[in-house]
């Protein structure tokens, strides 16, 4: 695994000029809506069988045709307001100028002008330009972004414009012919194709962030950021978002966030500003070989519990530890990426059918999914989330939040995600509203004291100038 780390290279395929993040919340007391997943959806096109319907060379024009002017250019523009030259620096004229920070490109999601990015592409930007394939170039404003998923949502004032519908991500299947759309090495309106070669793809199991990608072989490269994945209809089964390789261009593996999770970001972002997410309330992991022998499991495949959370969902609906969750709904979940990938579609609140495996016995319960609650601490780039019962009872401590992702690289993730927040300035701090609450109030300027007990138990100051 440590070798294969190593020569994992994940390409963001746009904006690697940018370093921080941009958020703009949009709100309106009815919020808009998105056209309606497309029905045709349903019924799936493989790759054998467009070959059947098209002849030995499938034809992918129509849906080429129906995609194109769908998929814009976007770019990333910083304003600079320092120095340009020595002479600026010596006179103090500190004009400054536009600069091209990244770009990428984007899917028109909607006739009014909403148009869905990778995060990464517009990340820093002071400002944000897009251009139709008809060469028109536009403002667009942020709605908002989600980092964790790499997802943004931007806004042009337009009006009837061609758009790519939705479709059901949860029905690609291997081997399915796509159309990658995009805008690679700032050359307009590129369509590439392939086949899905894997679904639920994580890239990187140790990162904290558990992904779902949908891979496919269609040529993506620096530019195609933010660009469409279409199945053989026309219709949006994934955004194109990083490759893997070692040259930081194509060689044979791209991968896509699925549009069922694109759709559900988007629409949370419209209508509550920021992105819901629910959870079932356990921790695990996929099923091992070592799993299977030293616990006796019958089955290979699955995601096992290793613990379930107190007062969650999953704890109310009987969940218990050693449980292997084989389904969820109608989902057939081989890996915890699978698990991890359907669930992110889904809200608090929503309940969702669990097939699980007990002693070899099948089982089936309904869980209520738990809200997933978080807040990132901007000035030191940390996030963090309730702790749970046990989380304080390990450390034996009443009180806290725990660290549960770091967001800059010159943070050590290894030592500090897992740690307990105890205080803040010397303020104690229980929950993230408590955390929330007390930055909402802190002078940006002051100094940031945060206490800490370690995964030793070990109690800790640390001081941020």
């Amino acid at each position: 695994m440590k070798n294969l780390s190593k020569l994992l290279l994940v390409s963001i395929l746009g904006g690697a000029l940018t370093l921080g993040s941009y958020k703009i919340f949009f709100e309106e007391e009815v919020p808009p809506t998105l056209p309606p997943v497309s029905n045709t959806g349903a019924e799936v096109i493989s790759a054998n069988y467009a070959k059947n319907l098209y002849g030995t060379n499938a034809d992918f024009t129509k849906a080429a045709e129906n995609t194109v002017n769908g998929v814009v250019h976007v770019k990333n523009v910083a304003i600079y307001r320092g120095p340009r030259t020595m002479r600026d620096l010596i006179y103090g004229n500190h004009s400054g100028g536009k600069a091209l920070q990244g770009a990428g490109s984007g899917v028109i999601i909607s006739p009014d002008g909403y148009i869905v990015t990778n995060n990464h592409v517009i990340k820093e930007a002071n400002e944000v330009e897009v251009t139709l394939n008809n060469n028109k170039t536009y403002k667009a404003e942020i709605i908002g972004t989600d980092e964790t998923s790499d997802i943004a949502l931007l806004k042009i004032d337009a009006e009837n414009l061609d758009y790519i519908p939705f479709g059901d991500s949860n029905n690609v299947k291997l081997g399915e012919w796509v159309l990658a759309v995009g805008n690679p090495f700032n050359l307009k309106s590129t369509v590439t194709a392939g086949i899905i070669s894997a679904t639920a793809r994580d890239l990187n199991t140790f990162d904290n962030t558990p992904q779902s990608f949908i891979q496919t072989d269609a040529a993506i490269n620096p530019g195609n950021s933010g660009g469409a994945l279409v199945n053989i209809n026309g219709e949006l089964v994934g955004i194109n978002t990083a490759i893997t390789s070692q040259t930081g261009s194509y060689v044979g593996y791209a991968f896509a966030v699925p549009s069922n999770n694109t759709r559900k970001i988007v629409e949370d972002i419209m209508e509550y500003g920021d992105v819901q997410k629910g959870i079932l309330g356990i921790r695990g992991g996929s099923v091992t070989q070592t799993a299977i022998e030293e616990l006796d499991l019958k089955t290979s495949q699955g995601v096992l519990v290793a613990e379930v959370t107190s007062g969650s969902g999953a704890e109310k609906a009987g969940l218990k530890e050693g449980d292997v969750i084989k389904k969820i709904d109608n989902i057939q979940i081989n890996k915890f990426s699978d698990l991890t990938g359907y669930i992110y579609t889904k809200r608090p609140d929503d309940e969702v059918e669990v097939t699980f495996l007990r002693d070899g016995d099948e089982k089936q319960v309904r869980v209520k999914l738990s809200k997933f609650e978080t807040y990132v601490i901007e000035p030191i780039k940390i996030e963090v989330t309730n702790a749970t019962k046990e989380d304080l009872q390990a450390l034996n401590i009443d009180h806290g939040v725990k660290i549960h992702k770091t967001l800059s690289p010159r943070l050590p993730a290894s030592e500090l995600v897992g740690t307990i927040i105890t205080a803040i300035d010397n303020k104690k701090v229980s929950n993230v509203g408590d955390v929330e609450r007390i930055f909402r109030r802190k002078n940006p300027s002051e100094e940031i004291i945060i206490s800490i007990v370690d995964k030793n138990g070990q109690k800790q100051h640390m001081v941020w100038r």
